[in-house]
């Protein structure tokens, strides 16, 4: 999912290597320019705005952004005597943030030890993601972290045979079953609700979201939990799998053209929690 998350070359997990004589170091962090303008909000208030935002992309973590000092609201910044040590960036100072007659504790965070090889970060703030109000691309706001130049979803029909069983009995067959690739996952796939038998699943609580695709809804089917799942009002990106279903391989019996699937290096997926504040309402309505 992207550069260092989930399966992305730079995690601990990648699916890929490096083609090189020499092993690469356990853990590679990558700082580049964000080359948009991000901005956030807490109480209410504007308290970052910058033009010139470093993502800084380490393993097994989401994108972090790092704004300017000076482009940060001298104000809300509330030093403590908090500081702790991060394993490759030296001494960390933590922050307070206070705007709008509120205060988020512990919600920013300056390295303040930096080795000579990471002086991109030098002077620069980051936020606690879930601690702020919110974080914003111009006037829009970004949903789950800072978005990763590096993930990618391409969406294709295919005319391949997809059928899925569970318990002995058909639980969907299509002929045009659509295909979802995305960063580092394997493949999914995803039937119209035409070709499945829905008296079968049996709709259960609980939604994750993707920052993505949206808030995906689960069904259980037969004995087998949180087997297929939809993204009932999925993001515009994504429109082509709206209302579609996918089915989980190691749950039920999924073939294509009459070859089994199996769970493939990547297809686990670490669901993404909900950001503070935010409601199903407001992921629909993005």
């Amino acid at each position: 999912m992207g550069l260092s998350w989930q399966q992305g070359p730079l995690s601990t997990t990648a699916i890929g290597r490096f083609l090189t004589p020499e092993p690469l170091p356990e853990r590679m962090l990558f700082a580049e320019r964000l080359r948009r303008r991000m901005r956030v909000r807490l109480g209410g208030e504007w308290i970052a705005d910058s033009e010139d935002v470093v993502l800084l992309h380490e393993p097994g973590r989401y994108p972090v952004a790092y704004f300017p000092r000076a482009d940060v609201r001298a104000d809300a910044l509330v030093a403590g005597d908090r500081v702790t040590r991060h394993k490759d960036l030296g001494d960390t100072a933590w922050y307070a943030v206070r705007a709008g007659g509120g205060t988020a504790e512990r919600a920013a965070w300056e390295h303040v030890g930096l080795p000579g090889h990471a002086a991109e970060l030098a002077g620069r703030i980051a936020f606690a993601w879930r601690a702020m109000d919110g974080f914003y691309e111009e006037d829009e706001r970004i949903l789950g972290h800072a978005a990763d130049a590096y993930h990618r979803i391409d969406v294709r029909d295919t005319s391949r045979v997809l059928e899925v069983r569970s318990e002995g009995r058909v639980v969907a067959r299509s002929e045009h079953p659509v295909v979802l690739y995305e960063s580092g996952f394997a493949p999914r796939w995803y039937v119209p609700r035409a070709d499945v038998d829905e008296s079968r699943l049996r709709a259960v609580e609980g939604q994750t979201f993707c920052p993505y695709k949206g808030l995906a809804d689960y069904y259980d089917i037969g004995g087998a939990e949180r087997a297929a799942w939809s993204y009932r009002r999925a993001y515009r990106e994504v429109a082509r799998v709206e209302g579609l279903v996918s089915f989980e391989a190691d749950k039920v019996e999924v073939r294509l053209d009459g070859k089994r699937l199996v769970p493939e290096p990547g297809q686990q997926v670490s669901p993404h929690g909900v950001d503070r504040g935010l409601d199903a309402d407001e992921v629909r309505s993005r």
